[in-house]
């Protein structure tokens, strides 16, 4: 493996290749620990030879720089070698969901145009539903994760040609996300691996309570100083989100090793038992969704203490107090709930380090701010309602998409601010998320932040989870609505959960329906709000049982 290049880690311009500073690391430390399944082992210097012999593969079948390479896995080694040998080649990573359906993989498909689908067998039939329409061009590379036999290439026999030596890489190399599509399909944010650097910077070395190297021989002693406490990160949320691919690459950026369990759902038990094996130091999750199963396996082992955590992190998903609380009783680790975007940021942070931090609030991070609708920076006043914004280093915009990037990527005064569309109030201590403006309820005339109701409901007991949003009303236009999921053993009725916000907030924004039932996030942590709709608008249809049970 050559030297790796010496090019300029500094902020603001990075300019390296992120594989970059990993081959240096395998050069410099090659038997440090990378990746760990269950008893299986594998070191830098295993990892950047098989990355490097998958780009020769990659390069053997047509693909270069610029080519996308797509993921279509659950978390596993092969996630993370299919990635670095992109990045070898200064190819495009591609986040593909494993969880879409046959037509939104189609869909986004069609968009990235993949020249090889790295694909788990299990997911080899839906893949081929797909890609016939979309990209029939595509090389599907199958990762065995069953016994069912294939006729396409296969992973293992892949990564044994013959290396790549990955010269040409930059700072400009792409690196695709593709965002979660709660309104409409999935688009594909393009990031440059330089600005993917500058603002990792504090996650990646402001967690170590070091200063920020300047260039990548810098970067490599402190992923091999053997004098500092390297993470150990076990990622529960799928790799395809920012979140968990974010925290994956900045472990392995800082000489860390990356957790995996051999299993293809959320298994609570047997992230407990991987965290104490292991030692997993550093814990990414999605919200309740994860926490409150982690916090009930705990109540049934009471002789399980999570010493070796240092940090459970979490974003895009709601995380209430309540699960904070029993997970600081049982570790002390710092909870660290972020609110980010697949566009950029990130945004906010709630940190919680003791039960005195409870109720945790989310606070600005250096380049958020809130605007007027005229673009208008705003005093950190409380009571101030704005567009939340970021104004540090951002992606390039939305792939073949110049008018929804012009939308979202706005030039205002010279000055280019991301701007998803959430709103959000000033409080003397931080900030609340009100909601996405396009999801605003307009009842009677009266504004409704989703946001705001959603975060009451999380408060009562029963609740597991929740979504707000609109239905169209005769007489007040919209109506407030919810989605709510009940956690197992708990009971609630439609009129107990409208009671609870009733009291908390004014009488306009009290959900008039609410529906309980199961809710179905998916592996991004979003549902399509179109399916609730479709729930609710049935349940009130008159003679519906539901119907006559919501009370006014």
């Amino acid at each position: 493996m050559s030297s790796p290049s010496t090019s300029a880690l500094r902020r603001p311009g990075l300019s390296v290749n992120w594989s970059t500073i990993w081959d240096g690391i395998a050069l410099a430390d090659p038997d440090r620990t990378a990746v760990v399944v269950e008893e299986r082992r594998i070191s830098f210097g295993a990892l950047e030879d098989l990355a490097a012999r998958l780009a020769g593969w990659l390069q053997q079948h047509g693909v270069e720089r610029g080519d996308r390479v797509a993921c279509l896995l659950p978390n596993r080694p092969e996630y993370v070698i299919t990635v670095y040998a992109a990045m070898k080649l200064g190819a495009v990573p591609v986040n593909l969901n494993h969880r879409y359906g046959s037509a939104e993989l189609q869909h986004v498909l069609g968009i990235t145009r993949p020249k090889v689908v790295v694909v788990a067998s299990s997911l080899r039939d839906r893949l081929r539903e797909a890609m016939p329409a979309s990209t029939p061009t595509a090389m599907p590379l199958v990762v065995q994760d069953d016994v069912a036999a294939s006729q396409d290439a296969l992973f293992d026999e892949a990564v044994t040609a013959q290396r790549a030596d990955g010269a040409g890489r930059s700072g400009d190399d792409l690196v695709f996300l593709l965002t979660g599509g709660t309104t409409g399909m999935p688009r594909a944010v393009v990031y440059r691996h330089a600005v993917v650097l500058d603002s990792q910077l504090t996650s990646a070395y402001g967690t170590l309570g070091i200063e920020f190297p300047h260039d990548v021989a810098e970067a490599v002693a402190v992923a091999t100083d053997s004098t500092l406490a390297h993470p150990v990160t076990l990622p529960i949320t799928p790799l395809m989100h920012a979140m968990a691919f974010f925290n994956a690459m900045n472990t392995l950026l800082t000489g860390g090793s990356l957790v995996f369990l051999n299993t293809r759902r959320f298994d609570p038990a047997r992230t407990l038992d991987a965290i104490v094996a292991h030692g997993v130091s550093r814990l990414i999750i999605a919200g309740d969704a994860v926490a409150v199963p982690l916090v009930e396996e705990l109540e049934r082992r009471p002789e399980i203490r999570l010493d070796s955590l240092t940090a459970i992190m979490s974003s895009g998903m709601a995380w209430g107090d309540r699960s904070k609380r029993a997970l600081m009783e049982r570790s002390s680790a710092e909870l660290i709930d972020i609110l980010g975007a697949s566009e950029g940021g990130p945004f906010a942070m709630a940190r919680s380090k003791h039960v005195d931090d409870l109720p945790s609030r989310l606070r600005l991070l250096p380049g958020a701010v809130l605007l007027d609708e005229a673009g208008r920076e705003l005093p950190a006043r409380p009571g101030t309602v704005g567009l939340l914004a970021y104004r540090g280093a951002t992606p390039d915009g939305y792939f073949e998409d110049p008018t929804r990037t012009e939308a979202v990527y706005r030039r205002i005064r010279g000055q280019r601010y991301l701007v998803p569309g959430d709103w959000a109030r000033w409080e003397d201590d931080g900030i609340t998320m009100l909601g996405r403006g396009d999801a605003v309820v307009n009842s009677g005339g009266e504004k409704v932040y989703p946001a705001e109701v959603e975060g009451v409901l999380a408060e009562h007991p029963a609740v597991a989870d929740c979504i707000v949003f609109g239905l169209p009303d005769e007489r007040w236009g919209e109506i407030v609505a919810a989605a709510v999921a009940l956690r197992v053993g708990r009971t609630a009725t439609a009129e107990e959960l409208q009671d609870h916000v009733g009291a908390r907030l004014a009488g306009y924004k009290k959900p008039r329906h609410i529906s309980i039932g199961p809710i179905d996030r998916g592996a991004t942590g979003k549902v399509p709000l179109g399916v609730l709709r479709e729930r609710a608008i049935e349940e009130r249809a008159p003679g519906s049982a539901t119907a006559a049970r919501v009370r006014w």
